[in-house]
């Protein structure tokens, strides 16, 4: 009984070791991608300086409501672009990158990567757009994502979600500046 206790507490230390690695960042290493995460994270707090009041719409399945107000939280508000990032170690060579003097192109060599495509549009440097095609497809539901974000002037979230047993829906998130 004494060895069986040693055994698994020697694999739940283990597992535990593994569970508390540090993200990339951490690490010091060069990150292969665009940095998602870095780039919402700094414009969120940008946003937050400024306290914009934007024109919101959200709609689900054609009903949809509009309203002007002031984000609280810029970074819960871009999670779904954030949640998109490629930089997981385990990715490193797990998208085709295109690039050109005003773009950056990502695109998955692999269906069964959620994040299908990434399009960085940029200008004199800086980023005038982001694009990102998101799609989970398993045999009881498919879920598309497209979500777009031009700094200064809005970002769209659009979800199609088709559920065996429950139908499909849509959704639609859209902010004006």
């Amino acid at each position: 009984m004494r060895k069986y206790i040693l055994f698994t507490g020697g694999v739940l230390l283990l597992c535990s070791w593994f569970a508390c690695k540090p993200e990339i960042k951490e690490t010091g290493a060069k990150l292969k991608y665009f940095d998602l995460k870095e780039f919402f994270k700094a414009d969120s707090a940008r946003l937050a300086k400024l306290n914009p009041t934007i024109t919101k719409t959200v709609s689900h399945n054609g009903d949809s409501q509009t309203k002007k107000l002031k984000i609280a939280s810029w970074g819960q508000e871009f999670d779904l672009f954030t949640s998109s990032d490629i930089n997981k170690p385990a990715w490193k060579d797990s998208y085709s990158v295109k690039e050109s003097a005003d773009s950056l192109i990502y695109r998955a060599k692999f269906p069964e990567l959620k994040t299908r495509r990434i399009v960085i549009r940029k200008s004199n440097g800086k980023v005038v757009s982001v694009y990102i095609l998101n799609n989970i497809h398993n045999i009881l539901y498919n879920t598309t994502e497209t979500l777009n974000y031009t700094p200064g002037q809005f970002y769209s979230i659009e979800k199609q979600q088709k559920v065996k047993v429950m139908g499909e829906n849509d959704y639609l998130i859209k902010g004006v500046f």
